[in-house]
């Protein structure tokens, strides 16, 4: 118990100092949001307007100390405050309507990706040099080094343009009202299809790689060659000994994406025009939407530090040496 409140106090601390840094940086930068919307209004907003704009997005006349407290409050209330794009919005209902489709896309992709890439790692890794091995790995390699804008443009042009199988974009049919129907889930998991798929390109290769060398790094350790000197099956030795170990610091890379799952897929849903929140994020800094970038941020931030906290909790909970310790 005692490990777990120290390192939710390390967490706690990082995810104030990136909260600081989040609450400095739209400051120290030229102009504010009130700024942005006078200027996208072109004269039709009064410039007597500008005061109470600034207090609406925060910027009030008042020392930066009092500012940080009342920011720090706001963000542990849940209130990022209005979105400068689509005011008079609140950014927090702009993110709740963007998380699940950026859920459901990139954690589906991701968990997709993670499963591929481990099972391919350790078949890969048990069968070191076989043609499998020497299809996979490369391919793998290749994979991690396409930019996936890349990918999802080709699949795009390939699939949608070309052939005309799938849509270009976005989650649904427009003509459909959301609902729990057959007709809605169908068509949010056809509009899905590409995109999901060209997301776990991208991430398989690195899985599988990162799975093949942590498999082949446990596999000449002695309690695997007493696990086969014992006469144990192949496929024992491949899931009970060698890939169990070999799981831990592949936890780690997973976690961090699920972590990032949060910040949703910035390429792929722009491309798509897929409505969650990479794509929100980007319509932000188009629009210098400072409450919604900030928002946007500490959501990422968040999920983050929960995804390595699990981590830690994994750690403790699969590997023994660590409870001793």
């Amino acid at each position: 118990m005692r490990f777990i409140l120290r390192r939710l106090a390390f967490y706690l601390v990082a995810f104030l100092v990136a909260a600081t840094f989040n609450f400095l940086i739209p400051r120290l930068m030229p102009g504010n949001p009130a700024d942005v919307m006078l200027a996208q209004a072109q004269g039709t907003i009064p410039p007597e307007a500008r005061e109470a704009l600034m207090e609406t997005f925060g910027f009030i006349n008042e020392p930066l100390y009092l500012q940080y407290l009342k920011y720090l409050g706001s963000i542990f209330t849940w209130d990022f405050g209005l979105s400068v794009k689509y005011y008079p919005t609140p950014v927090f209902d702009l993110l709740a309507r963007a998380l699940p489709w950026t859920l459901f896309l990139t954690g589906t992709a991701t968990l997709l990706a993670y499963a591929l890439g481990t099972l391919f790692g350790i078949r890969a890794a048990w069968r070191r040099g076989s043609g499998f091995d020497s299809f996979m790995s490369p391919l793998a390699l290749a994979l991690q080094s396409i930019p996936p804008v890349v990918i999802a443009i080709t699949a795009m042009f390939l699939f949608s343009v070309s052939l005309n199988w799938l849509p270009a974009g976005y989650a649904f049919d427009p003509s459909l009202e959301p609902s729990l129907s057959g007709p809605f889930l169908s068509s949010v998991f056809f509009h899905a299809l590409m995109p999901v798929l060209s997301l776990s390109i991208v991430l398989v290769g690195g899985y599988l790689i990162t799975m093949r060398n942590n498999m082949i790094g446990q596999l000449g350790e002695d309690y695997v060659h007493l696990a086969e000197a014992k006469g144990l099956s192949d496929a024992r030795v491949r899931y009970n000994y060698a890939a169990r170990n070999a799981f831990l610091p592949s936890i780690t890379a997973f976690a961090i994406s699920l972590g990032s799952v949060f910040g949703g897929s910035l390429i792929t849903e722009v491309v798509f025009n897929y409505p969650g929140l990479g794509n929100l994020l980007y319509m932000g800094v188009i629009a210098r939407d400072f409450p919604l970038i900030q928002g946007q941020l500490l959501i990422m931030t968040l999920a983050m530090l929960s995804a390595n906290f699990a981590v830690d909790i994994a750690y403790v909970a699969l590997d023994p040496r660590l409870r001793r310790a």
